[in-house]
């Protein structure tokens, strides 16, 4: 099983989390590709039996427009029956990013094989098991 995990982090706490996830992967035996989004794009997700996309919520509740949306945004063709996960943290607000965000993925097919994974600023104990978890359930 190859897994790629590929996220933007602007503090560092979206990034703790990708290494969680990839942690929960590795320990459920996949072998584990870690990218920044702007060393991943879409000629790749066919290497991978299963992909989880890691972005923090930015402005009004939105993917980083900049570097991230843009890759995710090329991916989205080719994620039909993917098995996929998402994670990012948030600052503000409820959720709203990852909820639009999850429909898109459902839209375009994507398995998600979990509830995505949020947490408000740095990953406590909890965010990061929940990571953890959601890295072998792309195992599965």
């Amino acid at each position: 099983m190859k897994t790629a995990i590929v996220f933007w982090s602007g503090t560092g706490n979206t990034e703790a989390m990708a290494q969680s996830v990839a942690d929960g992967a590795k320990a459920a035996g996949a072998e584990v590709a870690v990218f920044t989004c702007d060393s991943f794009n879409e000629a790749m997700i066919d290497d991978y039996d299963s992909i989880a996309f890691g972005c923090p919520s930015m402005g009004a509740e939105q993917l980083e427009e900049d570097e991230f949306e843009p890759m995710f945004g090329a991916c989205i063709p080719k994620l039909s029956s993917k098995k996929i996960a998402l994670f990012g943290s948030y600052g503000w607000g409820d959720g709203e990013w990852m909820r639009s965000w999850k429909e898109e993925c459902e839209n375009a097919g994507a398995v998600l094989v979990s509830e995505p994974v949020i947490c408000n600023e740095a990953p406590d104990d909890e965010a990061i098991a929940a990571c953890e978890a959601l890295g072998k359930s792309l195992t599965e």
